[in-house]
């Protein structure tokens, strides 16, 4: 058996998804999450657990030859559901652990007619596979009017346009973006977008069918909303870097919809608004467009493809709030996430999150120098904060049925020791990024467009 940084290589689980109905959890519908999978077939799997369409947890079993794999997975998610309580914060549960959240009546559908227009913004490099499983995905959507913008980001080939162009035509906007870093490539999705909402995912998501309405319903129903946010699953479970990662809690915010109101701040969160990771994820995002722009769009200085590593999508999350607007979080808006594979992956990862944090923190004081005294009254707690959003990953985690759990694989200190040095390095990364940005127009307040505006 392979040797890994986990011991003994583990087995790989079987993404996918089944749905209960009724009051005795009869099984509806059971098939691979991701179009074209391959049939589910005995050993490990994870599985989103669905009720009546709405995702409300996800489970680990394991399927003994020759039993048939619904019945198996059904009869985990029924026991695991029978009169279970959420008692861990979104994101703590470990792999096939999370709970479900306290279930309220569908509105989407009702909401249906009143959905605002919708500009969906991919931003993309040279990954021109991947995009079109993505594109894919966002053609299959319910919702009733929305756009498909994809904006290159410093091209060094003309792969990702030639695909847009061959396989998509006039269906999709294409935009080029020459300077590098997601957030540039944001603000010129931004300057391009006609909807009254602005949507944003990765290239390496397949979003489900329901997520685009699920995630823009919010804005017709408030029109105090400034941002919605949406639950993230990995979409393979393949290598160990993978499981690893789901392992500790991965992208997903949990099960529970939560609004987040700067008028009321949630006593829950002593320092909200800057523990801005516990909002949602960049992959999974959407923005009124006039508030976005108010608040001057995204840090072009922040973002993967900058010194500063990432926290673009946090400091938008942040503007937003202290712009006055509401953020949601709504997990029936799902994506399935393609997680990096090797271990390399996962060590960039690690440290681009910990330089990500702190390059936020940095970008949200230099453009809110305002928010300065509320940091320092928060800054004990803050820094405590900062000692232990690594080491929650160390702590052991409740194992699903087929194991795989926190406990199973313990996070690796040396992850640990890179997020932290990540960390130490965000602010002056920030710093670096804004002197190679300092003077760029925002794209929407140009005259005229780039080449290659679709």
């Amino acid at each position: 058996m392979e040797s890994t940084p986990l011991g003994p290589r583990p087995a790989e689980l079987q993404v996918t998804e089944l749905d209960l109905d009724g009051p005795d959890g009869a099984v509806l519908s059971f098939g691979p999450a991701l179009p074209g999978g391959p049939a589910v077939r005995g050993g490990d799997v994870y599985a989103l657990v669905r009720l009546r369409g709405r995702p409300v947890a996800t489970v680990v079993c394991r399927v003994p030859p020759g039993k048939q794999p619904a019945d198996a997975v059904a009869a985990t998610a029924r026991a695991k559901l029978a009169g279970r309580e959420p008692t861990a914060p979104p994101g703590d549960n470990a792999l096939g652990d999370d709970a479900p959240g306290p279930q309220e009546p569908r509105d989407a559908g009702r909401l249906e007619g009143d959905l605002p227009r919708t500009s969906v913004v991919v931003a993309t490099r040279e990954r021109a596979d991947q995009l079109a499983r993505t594109l894919d995905s966002l053609f299959a959507q319910d919702h009733p009017d929305f756009e498909i913008v994809v904006v290159d980001n410093a091209p060094a080939t003309s792969a990702t346009q030639d695909l847009v162009e061959r396989k998509y035509g006039k269906r999709v906007r294409y935009a080029r973006e020459s300077v590098p870093g997601l957030a540039m490539a944001h603000n010129r999705g931004i300057a391009v977008a006609d909807g009254a909402v602005i949507a944003f995912t990765d290239d390496d998501v397949v979003a489900d069918p329901h997520w685009l309405t699920a995630l823009t319903a919010p804005f017709a129903a408030d029109p105090g909303l400034g941002c919605a946010t949406g639950l993230i699953l990995p979409a393979r479970l393949r290598t160990p870097a993978q499981i690893l990662l789901e392992s500790h809690g991965g992208f997903a915010k949990g099960f529970a919809a939560r609004e987040y109101d700067p008028a009321h701040p949630p006593a829950d969160e002593p320092l909200f608004p800057f523990t801005a990771g516990s909002f949602g994820s960049g992959a999974n995002m959407a923005f009124r467009a006039t508030a976005l722009r108010d608040i001057g769009g995204f840090d072009p200085a922040t973002g993967t493809g900058t010194p500063a590593r990432g926290g673009d999508d946090l400091y938008a999350f942040v503007s937003v709030l202290v712009a006055g607007h509401r953020l949601r979080y709504t997990p029936e808006a799902l994506v399935w996430h393609h997680h990096r594979e090797t271990w390399q992956d996962l060590k960039n990862q690690a440290y681009g999150y910990g330089a990500g944090l702190t390059a936020y923190l940095t970008a949200v004081l230099a453009r809110h120098p305002a928010m300065l005294p509320s940091l320092l009254r928060k800054l004990p707690r803050g820094l405590a904060h900062a000692r232990t959003i690594t080491a929650h990953r160390d702590a052991a985690g409740a194992a699903g049925p087929g194991g795989h759990g926190a406990q199973d694989y313990p996070w690796p200190r040396h992850l640990s020791r890179l997020e932290r040095r990540g960390m130490l390095a965000g602010p002056l990364g920030y710093a670096k990024a804004r002197r190679r940005v300092r003077g760029l127009p925002l794209p929407w307040d140009q005259r005229a467009r780039p080449q290659g505006d679709g």
